[in-house]
């Protein structure tokens, strides 16, 4: 991976940052849910310094684009947006669920995994993914929210690694499977994962201009109703 993308990630309770640098990643990452717009910024100018780089010396910028938090969401490509519109970068929406998934590849090697986010209100966020050759992943079930009851992906007899929140969360998911499962212990992406998703996206033509940049909330956003306490 040559190219130097910067990824941020704020859609989940974690909030992260990393940069690839030859063979080097720089990576800060720190669980704060509320303190988002806090903790982001300060990470990025820690991990382009420790680079000795800096944005204008990059090639693009890559940001969780959800699903997640509709907060975490919107912070995470606002603070994205002003950062490549100074720079003049490409940006590189990666999905989260894509991200915990290649932290289970990182962590355990696992190449079949699915991904679960709890996204409240008795629902969750999920896909399913399996290994290339290349590196990268084919999505082999629909990113989408659906309650957990109805969540029954027909797949191919491997043993499925088990990432995110929405597991532990409701524990009768992984019952209804009828699959071989493990978990991978991954409960929220990591920009670190982000990097080379967005690198085979990069090489793939798909960055675009800041402005043309948009999250990815699976949840219809009008029919949404904000319950208190809740994201």
């Amino acid at each position: 991976m040559t190219s130097k993308i910067l990824a941020v990630d704020t859609a989940t309770e974690n909030c992260s940052v990393a940069l690839k640098v030859g063979n080097e990643i720089i990576a800060r990452c720190e669980m704060a849910p509320r303190e988002h717009t806090t903790k982001i910024l300060p990470m990025v100018d820690s991990v382009l310094a420790e680079a000795g780089l800096t944005l204008n010396q990059l090639d693009a910028l890559a940001f969780g684009r959800g699903p997640g938090s509709f907060t975490g969401v919107r912070i995470g490509i606002g603070i994205a947006q002003g950062l490549a519109f100074g720079a003049e970068l490409p940006m590189i929406g990666v999905s989260t669920l894509a991200a915990m998934v290649q932290q289970a590849f990182r962590k355990q090697q696992a190449t079949h995994v699915l991904a679960a986010i709890d996204a409240r209100m008795n629902e969750i966020y999920v896909g399913g993914y399996q290994r290339l050759d290349n590196g990268d992943w084919e999505t082999v079930v629909a990113e989408a929210v659906t309650a957990p009851e109805n969540f029954k992906p027909e797949l191919a007899e491997n043993v499925w690694s088990l990432a995110g929140t929405g597991w532990p969360a409701y524990p009768e998911l992984q019952g209804q499977l009828n699959l071989t499962v493990s978990d991978s212990g991954v409960l929220y992406p990591e920009a670190e994962d982000m990097l080379l998703l967005a690198h085979h996206a990069f090489e793939r033509g798909e960055a675009v201009d800041a402005e043309h940049a948009s999250p990815v909330y699976l949840r219809d956003t009008v029919a949404w109703k904000k319950l208190p306490g809740r994201e």
